[in-house]
């Protein structure tokens, strides 16, 4: 989850050189309930990871450089 589209884009871009995903995440936006301004929207980057190679504390780390976070589903 993180705090706007640039962001998003750029940790997208990112996520293939520092682990190596090779299909491109998908970008969401994550309207706030009742809001339809963009500005009060987060976005997030689906990565898919069914076989569990990325480790939780690294996507931590990673997302938190753009003022992110990892949420699970």
């Amino acid at each position: 989850m993180l705090p706007d589209r640039d962001a998003a884009e750029e940790a997208a871009e990112a996520l293939g050189e520092r682990f190596g995903v090779t299909e491109e995440p998908q970008l969401v936006r994550d309207a706030l309930a009742g809001e339809d301004d963009a500005e009060d929207a987060q976005w997030l980057v689906v990565v898919e990871d069914p076989e569990s190679r990325l480790a939780a504390g690294a996507l931590d780390a990673f997302a938190a450089e753009w003022d992110g976070w990892r949420e699970e589903q």
